[in-house]
């Protein structure tokens, strides 16, 4: 079976959900992958929930198929695909490692997952060639399933939750049958290198696409109070009770806005209540990319209150942080996962230890006081994220596992 996809055909990707206000990393890849010519097909697990979408989502040319989100939904199809798959000689082994999973793995999301591995493989065109999954987790499974099927090779980009979550015997296992893996931190590709066989995991940073982030203008507006601004969803992994906490206990004048949806919303305002600061803060909601971009460019500070949650979910290198780096805004975040790859504590923001909120308030204050250090460290922050995460820079190492050619 050929591993190089783009001299030979299409690359089928399988992500969560598509298109996500959240995940601009995957589009931004997507899409540059497109530009250096590699074909693709996306196909979804879920539906979009977002009302809004980035403009990167527009220029993607990719097709875009969805598999049922649940088998119940479109039963005469599964059916249809399962008559398909079941002919093929492969179908065997794909059923009796599905059958493995699932006893170590009894639940319905399982079988959704295998379901729609059968249905992808029942419908994917005769040109795509290859198949790569975003995230390690379900689309993986389903990747793997309907490679299986087809008989075809698949790779997958791991990211975070996917891989701090799953059981070291599914991420085994995933990383042995893989064509090869790519992940977006140090700290990501040390853990799985040491479940995959030599060789199978590559660092492959997101990096960041400098023309939809170009320098922001030269002076910043004079905000009466202090902006804070934070830029993520609302669960748990985000540490945002911990943040607000901080907040409360800030002496410094401060205004707070917040973007991003989130199941945990509505507690946050009610936290917010709670502590007597409701009305210094505005909660915006999802946003598309651009607003995410003026938002950065009239704020005087960043802040992200990263945590790692009891069931082992953490960020991996949220790209809200170069974004916000990108328009020259010092930082302050917790020392969580892969953050300290990109953000130098004390040079381009400052790190504090993650579910401290004392520690955040004194960093925060810190910073409020000091509009030279804000200066300074925004600069410098914005010089390394434009040396050294610029997205064509970075996607060559992604660009030649798919058998292209890199720029540099």
């Amino acid at each position: 079976m050929s591993t190089d996809p783009a001299a030979t055909g299409r690359v089928a990707f399988v992500l969560k959900g598509y298109p996500r206000l959240s995940e601009t990393f995957i589009a931004q890849e997507i899409l540059a992958l497109e530009q250096r010519g590699l074909a693709i097909d996306i196909w979804s697990l879920r539906h979009p929930t977002d009302a809004t979408r980035h403009p990167v989502h527009q220029d993607i040319a990719a097709p875009v198929s969805y598999l049922p989100e649940y088998l119940r939904d479109e039963p005469d199809r599964v059916r249809e695909a399962w008559r398909t798959c079941s002919a093929w000689p492969s179908w065997q082994t794909a059923t009796a490692l599905f059958e493995r999973d699932y006893r170590r793995d009894p639940t319905v999301n399982r079988v959704r997952r295998f379901g729609q591995g059968v249905v992808l493989a029942a419908e994917l065109p005769p040109t795509v060639t290859h198949l790569h999954a975003h995230f390690l987790h379900t689309p993986a499974s389903t990747t793997r399933y309907a490679a299986l099927l087809k008989e075809l090779p698949w790779s997958v980009s791991a990211h975070a939750k996917d891989i701090w979550t799953s059981p070291a015997w599914e991420k085994r296992e995933k990383l042995s049958d893989c064509a090869f893996a790519v992940t977006c931190t140090a700290a990501n590709a040390e853990h799985l290198a040491q479940l995959a066989p030599e060789g199978r995991v590559s660092l492959v940073y997101h990096g960041l696409d400098l023309a939809r982030f170009p320098a922001a203008p030269a002076t910043r507006p004079e905000n009466p109070v202090p902006v804070i601004l934070s830029v993520g969803r609302a669960v748990t992994k985000k540490g945002y009770p911990v943040l607000l906490q901080a907040l409360a206990e800030i002496e410094a004048p401060w205004r707070f806005v917040h973007i991003g949806g989130g199941e945990q919303l509505a507690e946050l305002k009610q936290q917010a209540r709670a502590l007597g600061i409701a009305d210094r803060i505005d909660w915006r909601g999802p946003q598309p990319q651009q607003a995410v971009l003026e938002a950065c460019r009239q704020a005087d500070l960043f802040v992200l209150a990263s945590r790692i949650a009891d069931d082992g979910d953490r960020d991996g290198l949220p790209n809200v942080l170069m974004e916000a780096q990108s328009q020259g805004l010092p930082v302050v975040a917790t020392a969580v996962s892969a953050i300290p790859e990109l953000v130098r504590d004390g040079e381009t923001g400052l790190l504090v230890p993650p579910d401290d909120p004392q520690a955040l308030a004194t960093a925060l204050s810190r910073m409020l006081r000091d509009p030279a250090a804000r200066k300074t460290m925004g600069q410098a922050g914005e010089a390394r994220v434009r040396s050294a995460f610029d997205l064509d820079r970075c996607i060559d190492r992604l660009a030649v596992k798919f058998g292209l050619e890199a720029h540099g």
